[in-house]
């Protein structure tokens, strides 16, 4: 399952709380159609059925089905970029 750093789940939940997302809100990881082997990232206000649920606590991660498996084995990181942030996937660490 796809893991997040504490860079990440600050990021996420900064960005919930700035968006007013309900509770059942989050991030929404899916392929991106567009540019395969990219993916989109975007605020939602509940998950799809059949999306791969991570809750962080106070918010939540949707990671859509056809993607989970590709992003098993990597953790979600954040950085800032200016006055946005920046997200990037790299291998779990062991």
């Amino acid at each position: 399952m796809l893991t997040l750093t504490d860079n990440a789940r600050q990021a996420v939940q900064d960005l919930a709380t700035q968006a007013n997302l309900p509770d059942d809100g989050g991030l929404r990881i899916a392929a991106a159609e567009e540019n395969p082997g990219d993916f989109n990232l975007a605020l939602v206000t509940e998950h799809k059925p059949s999306d791969e649920v991570i809750d962080l606590g106070t918010t939540k991660v949707f990671v859509e089905e056809t993607t989970a498996a590709s992003l098993n084995d990597l953790a979600l990181d954040a950085q800032p970029a200016g006055e946005s942030i920046s997200f990037s996937l790299a291998p779990q660490q062991a």
